[in-house]
């Protein structure tokens, strides 16, 4: 794509947003519950007094980018243009009316009690800077690589918080600490520029679940309130028919791995380590399926339903695609096997009937917690972007 055409899709994605800097309106939305609360908030650092990556990616006093400056591309809005949410409201899980069964929703594995993240919200916003328990986290979403990724905010002594950079970095969202300004690539969960280049952010396991599930799992749950502090359209999808899996990603100019269509769903997990990807629409099929990653057992498993949020402009009638999970099999040294029975999982050893969050409801475990094996829903082209050398599993 010329340079030219890449400005103009730019400009044409950010109109396309309804511009997402524009300041809060009175009336354009649903009416919002009369008591969403802020649950706990831990202050980010202070901003340190270090060259900006996000003014200047190859600023001579800054290290050396870890990527080609010139690949790092405006996605059309500006810095925090698609605004962060910095102040996160919840409302309990009895109280949400506005949000249909089969809709995805972000389940963070952190806290006693459960909280979900609607994409609904999300695709509107792309970070919410949390503490969940005391420990300061991000929840993430990438809308052009369809990617939801948690991260610890603790950087060594700091408390980063982070905002949208208003670029791309292989079409996925690059993300930026108001404490630096550095630039992090959110697949990575890597700073790629600015002061902290070659940090690597700890992962917080997240599922991309419906809301049905989430729910009948966390009955007393929260779930972030749409009383974000600006007007937005929540459920509507601004990226209509952006999922075609033979459709061209955004923005995109690295290799397409022709394995896979572009934006075929897999599950991906192993990092650099020894990457895997799971094609979704086999896996939803199978249901679970027995993988070994960097030497170690994971069950990953799968149920139809979800709906997807970016096929048709309503997130709530998007096509059905699969609900994921990905797990440690042994528990307490026993290892386990499982097969899929209607919309759960039933262990092999036992009989006991477990959800897709790895929660057992019933039978001899019943109680017990499978430990979450990080991992990420994404498209094809993107994972294989950020990890050539991976491997089609099973």
């Amino acid at each position: 794509m010329s340079r030219s055409a890449r400005a103009a899709t730019a400009l044409v994605l950010f109109a396309f947003l309804g511009g997402c800097g524009v300041a809060p309106t009175a009336g354009g939305g649903p009416p919002i519950a009369a008591d969403p609360v802020v649950l706990e908030t831990v202050q980010g650092s202070p901003r340190e007094d270090v060259a900006s990556a996000l003014d200047r990616i190859d600023d001579p006093a800054l290290p050396a980018p870890l990527v080609d400056p010139a690949r790092v591309v405006s996605g059309g809005p500006p810095p925090d243009g698609i605004p962060p949410i910095d102040a996160p409201r919840f409302e309990r899980a009895s109280a949400v009316d506005w949000l249909t069964d089969d809709e995805p929703v972000l389940a963070p594995a952190v806290g006693e009690t459960g909280r979900a993240y609607p994409v609904r919200i999300l695709i509107w916003h792309e970070i919410v800077n949390d503490t969940i328990d005391g420990r300061p986290v991000a929840i993430t979403y990438c809308p052009l690589c369809n990617s939801a990724l948690g991260f610890d905010r603790h950087l060594g002594d700091r408390v980063l918080t982070f905002g949208t950079s208003g670029s791309l970095y292989l079409s996925d969202l690059v993300m930026y600490d108001r404490q630096t300004e550095s630039l992090f690539s959110q697949l990575e969960g890597r700073a790629i520029a600015g002061a902290l280049a070659g940090a690597v952010l700890d992962r917080v396991p997240v599922q991309t679940v419906t809301w049905a599930q989430w729910r009948a799992a966390n009955p007393d749950g929260w779930v972030l309130s749409r009383d974000t502090g600006v007007d937005r359209d929540y459920g509507r999808n601004p990226y209509t028919g952006y999922d075609d899996p033979d459709s061209a990603p955004f923005l995109f100019d690295g290799d397409l791995d022709p394995r896979l269509p572009p934006k075929e769903r897999v599950l991906a997990m192993g990092g650099d380590a020894d990457p895997v990807a799971v094609p979704l629409a086999a896996l939803t099929a199978a249901g679970v399926a027995e993988i070994e990653v960097a030497g170690r057992p994971v069950v990953v498993w799968a149920v139809d339903g979800l709906r997807s949020a970016l096929d048709t402009g309503q997130i709530a009638e998007g096509r059905q695609v699969g609900a994921t999970g990905a797990f440690d099999p042994v528990l307490d040294g026993r290892p386990l096997s499982f097969t899929r029975d209607g919309d759960t999982f039933v262990d092999t050893p036992t009989g006991s009937t477990w959800n897709v969050l790895g929660e057992a409801v019933d039978g001899p475990l019943a109680g017990a917690r499978l430990q979450p094996a990080d991992h990420v829903d994404t498209f094809w082209f993107a994972w294989a972007a950020f990890h050539p050398d991976t491997r089609l599993a099973p």
